[in-house]
């Protein structure tokens, strides 16, 4: 019975039970056409740990931890070809940076304000227009943004081979697209029609898995293309998403009668099982069935800051016990799981992951980054003073 232990006792005639959508369509699929069927009900407890659970920490844990070093190293490579380029006299030191390898943009902190209107509206606009229509919309631009992370990790990845990098420096002028790489050509038709296949096979059992491949490439690639230029950047950005995530979550039930954050995540009103911006496992010892879930955002936001710990020892050339982004990693993990822990004793009530993940990431950074002396560079700078070569000392 739904019903909370304070309240009053209900004169209920015909008793009523709470189903998850496939256990009710299994149920119907079992009476068939039978006039009398006599069925026996229980309501067995929802297992404390379930092995899905554990394996979406350890696919969160691992997104993050090869974006990080992804996105490190590129940085590192970006660092020495700048340095080279001074050495050569080829670039005057006037304070201005040499472009990046790749397109990096820098979140500022108007943007990480902004972060959480715009995140707000397209929410209520998912909210407002959930239906089988607007799921479909929601899949081609996620295969999209599938296909193009799962290109580039395949194409960041075949690279590091030498006999595919040649196929990666040998360009191909295409009208409309410009130069393309030989080895882009040869992957993009295969992660075109892995996206199409999920898309158009995605309600079979173990779609899960290409929607899972197509995430975990995409949030990769993100977190390669958007990154935090100092702690600062970082606190506001975390701050405002724990504010959007505890609003959406709790706060929104008396406006809109229902968790909005919620709503959405379960995909109401729309025949399917979520919307497919989230990572999926499906589980495995719990008699009520369905998927254990972890948004993008649960990822990449505490994964922006996650990388820029390690961007930031890699530049400062600090071995990993004296660095910062073992500290990250390991607050993430542990706040991850502090998530997992309350979902259950919750009984399985939605929980804002960020409510966890966010204070002990950003916390714990704070604190080391006090403790160490590093805090007043970190918040600020976010990289090591690297003076220019050209610039020599001269006496009085």
């Amino acid at each position: 019975m739904v019903c909370e232990p304070d309240e009053p006792d209900l004169d209920i005639g015909i008793p009523a039970v709470m189903l998850p959508q496939h256990a009710g369509t299994s149920l119907i699929q079992f009476l068939g056409n039978s006039s009398s069927v006599s069925v026996q009900l229980y309501s067995p407890k929802r297992p404390t740990v379930d092995v899905a659970e554990v394996f979406l920490w350890l696919m969160a844990v691992a997104t993050i931890l090869c974006a990080s070093y992804w996105s490190a190293w590129r940085a590192r490579e970006a660092a020495i070809e700048q340095d080279k380029l001074f050495k050569d006299g080829s670039n005057e030191c006037n304070g201005t940076e040499v472009s990046r390898s790749g397109v990096v943009l820098e979140i500022s902190i108007i943007s990480a304000v902004l972060f959480v209107v715009v995140a707000s509206c397209f929410l209520i606009m998912l909210y407002k227009l959930m239906s089988s229509w607007f799921i479909e919309v929601l899949v081609v631009l996620f295969s999209i943004g599938g296909v193009e992370g799962l290109q580039t990790c395949l194409i960041a990845l075949l690279s590091c081979f030498r006999w595919f990098e040649r196929f990666g420096e040998s360009f191909i002028k295409i009208p409309f697209l410009g130069p393309v790489s030989y080895l882009t050509l040869a992957i993009s038709p295969f992660c075109i029609v892995f996206a199409v296949l999920w898309a158009v096979y995605r309600h079979i059992s173990f779609a899960w898995i290409g929607q899972d491949i197509l995430g975990i490439a995409l949030i990769i690639t993100v977190l390669q293309i958007v990154q935090v230029p100092n702690l600062k950047v970082g606190t506001v950005l975390l701050s405002c998403a724990l504010l959007y995530d505890l609003f959406w979550v709790f706060l929104s039930k008396p406006l809109f009668h229902k968790s909005v954050m919620i709503v959405v995540a379960r995909g109401d009103k729309s025949g399917e099982d979520g919307i497919p911006m989230l990572l999926k496992i499906p589980r495995m010892f719990d008699p009520w069935g369905g998927y254990s879930i972890i948004g993008f955002g649960d990822i990449i936001l505490p994964g922006l800051l996650v990388a820029f710990s390690l961007r930031y020892d890699w530049l400062c050339n600090k071995k990993l016990r004296e660095g910062y982004f073992l500290w990250a990693m390991f607050a993430y993990g542990l706040g991850l799981l502090t998530t997992y822990v309350a979902l259950n004793l919750m009984d399985g009530h939605g929980q804002p992951a960020l409510l966890y993940i966010v204070p002990f990431t950003l916390g714990t950074f704070l604190t080391v980054g006090k403790q160490r002396g590093d805090l007043k560079h970190l918040w600020t700078r976010g990289e090591p003073d690297r003076p220019c070569p050209h610039v020599r000392l001269q006496p009085e």
